[in-house]
């Protein structure tokens, strides 16, 4: 599918050149600093040495002081604690946190993930039932629960107490729990609105750090499961978060806990990793066990502190990924033929697809896939306990959640953000709902948006591409939503020598500018401009720029987003 170009908005040249001298870097970098709200020195100093005295004051987190109290009071009184959480990476994470904070300073605490596919996303009545039957007092949520009226409800009559620690939208009523920790809240004042669930989790444990004099390791030390949620859940890397990321990595990298250095070495790499690693090597191994199997085995490996236990859990959980693969691959194959049969869902703006026995671990997966072909707003839905299940996700502008609102009275349930979500619906419903949600998107959506967008940083010549500015280019990471690496665009480039098509469908090129040096290129998926590109024959590229390491080698290679033609 084509890709439009699309430049970035500059900020104000005078500050940018400013910034440049003061700096002393290509003015270039100074203004992708500007575009990202770095504006003089002492922003630069903030973004490029992040220290862990820039995280927020737990505190100014609403309902943060009684969250405080009442664990304080548990813990003297030796209540038993139950941690509860959603079942992805960012639940498990949250769960492995939390439990391996508040387990230094008590023995009477457990941990509860609910079963995806008997009791779905959230409180559930299975997982309170639960707590009262076994003793638990407290109940610790998190990644969940701002939106569980009735199920808090339900655990009030039967003496079991909630602390909530969820980042979604809250509804326009809240819960009746002791505390409820999300700065989404509308009477929340924190500074920072956009944690992931682990992150609500990581602020509770400094809290209760800060407020009983206890070192700050105690917390510090989980920046790294942190950082991995941060990843996952697709949270933006600015302030908190990017502070948390920059943290989290270079503990990962030089220290990691003994859960992630196992799944580390399952994954092939055991060094070096960035967010993306994060997100395609780590994130789906833990994901895979809620999806194909029990969420509990993700936070038994992250939780592990035996090298060796850690290292069998993390193989069972590294089957369970490529069972998950398999499964993925082959409903995406079904559901791509279910669209391209059906005229009707050919010429929509939205998809909406269901087979009865797709497997509910894997279709938000499989959303994302059919997005990527597609590029609408895409929902999968399966069966599920007499009810439709499923999950979907949008493209990048176009707010999801608030489409699911608009036809929230067909719905049982829904939950998310502006891009991803869960919703059930009853069978009757589904055809009025299908109309429904593309009788809303049809109405709000641009027609830019259904077109996938190449986001272009600056524009650049080949020979300002040196180590000094790779150095400081790397100095921006780590990257991530509204932080994204910077793409540049060049134009009037030459092929040298001819192109190579690498797999199926990549191209392996080198180019240059005038008088620039030689730069190896690669352009996943664009092999069809092979036949196009001739040496004397100028075009233009996107792409970012990255290190290539062969045989202890390191050079700079480009990798090209989009080419365009001259």
């Amino acid at each position: 599918m084509e890709k439009r170009w699309a430049q970035v908005e500059e900020g104000a040249k005078e500050i940018s050149e400013a910034l440049a001298l003061e700096l002393n870097i290509d003015q270039c970098l100074a203004q992708i600093l500007v575009q990202r709200g770095v504006t003089n020195f002492e922003d630069s100093r903030y973004f490029f040495r992040p220290t862990l005295t820039q995280l927020h004051d737990p505190f100014l987190m609403k309902d943060m002081e009684q969250a405080i109290t009442r664990i304080r009071a548990a813990l003297q009184n030796k209540e038993k604690i139950l941690v509860y959480g959603d079942y992805d990476v960012d639940g498990t994470t949250a769960v492995a946190l939390t439990y391996g904070f508040f387990n230094q300073l008590t023995s009477e605490i457990d941990y509860y993930i609910p079963d995806r596919h008997k009791e779905g996303y959230g409180i559930s009545a299975a997982g309170i039932d639960f707590a009262a039957t076994h003793g638990f007092t407290l109940i610790i949520a998190l990644d969940c629960g701002i939106r569980a009226v009735d199920k808090i409800a339900y655990a009030n009559t039967l003496g079991v107490d909630f602390i909530i620690c969820d980042h979604h939208l809250p509804g326009e009523t809240l819960p009746e729990a002791i505390a409820i920790l999300d700065p989404k809240r509308a009477d929340c004042e924190y500074p920072f609105k956009e944690l992931s669930g682990c992150g609500i989790g990581f602020k509770l444990a400094q809290a209760y750090c800060q407020a009983n004099n206890l070192p700050d390791e105690m917390y510090e030390q989980y920046l790294d499961l942190c950082m991995v949620s941060i990843a996952a859940d697709i949270v933006p890397i600015v302030d908190e978060n990017r502070v948390m990321a920059h943290f989290g990595l270079k503990k990962l990298n030089e220290n990691p806990c003994c859960g992630l250095k196992a799944l580390m070495q399952i994954s092939g790499k055991t060094e070096t990793y960035s967010i993306t690693d994060v997100v395609f090597l780590l994130a789906p191994r833990i994901n895979a066990a809620g999806r194909m199997g029990d969420a509990k085995d993700a936070v038994k490996v992250l939780m592990s502190d035996e090298v060796l236990l850690a290292d069998e859990q993390s193989l069972s959980i590294n089957l369970q990924n490529t069972e998950r693969k398999s499964f993925d691959q082959n409903i995406t194959v079904e559901a791509l033929a279910i669209i391209e049969a059906s005229d009707v869902l050919i010429n929509r703006k939205t998809t909406v697809v269901y087979q009865p026995h797709w497997n509910k671990g894997v279709i938000g997966i499989v959303a994302s896939r059919l997005t990527e072909t597609y590029y609408r707003p895409t929902i999968v839905l399966t069966e599920s306990n007499g009810n439709y299940t499923g999950s979907a996700r949008s493209v990048a502008g176009y707010d999801l959640y608030e489409a699911l609102l608009s036809c929230s009275g067909l719905l049982e349930q829904f939950g998310g953000h502006k891009y991803a979500a869960g919703l059930t619906i009853k069978p009757e419903n589904l055809i009025r709902f299908s109309e429904s949600f593309e009788s809303v998107v049809s109405a709000t959506i641009s027609e830019d948006l259904l077109i996938p967008e190449i986001k272009i940083d600056c524009e650049i010549e080949l020979k300002q591409i040196d180590a000094k500015f790779y150095r400081i280019l790397l100095q921006m990471a780590p990257f991530g939503p509204q932080n994204m690496a910077p793409v540049f665009i060049s134009k009037g480039v030459n092929l040298i020598g001819n192109p190579q098509i690498v797999g199926t469908k990549h191209l392996k090129l080198s180019i240059k500018q005038q008088n620039s040096a030689i730069f190896e290129s690669i352009a996943f998926g664009l092999g069809e401009f092979e036949s196009l590109l001739k040496p004397n024959k100028p075009f233009s590229i996107c792409y970012t720029i990255e290190e290539n390491v062969w045989k202890d080698k390191k050079r700079l290679q480009l990798n090209i987003k989009g080419i365009k033609i001259d």
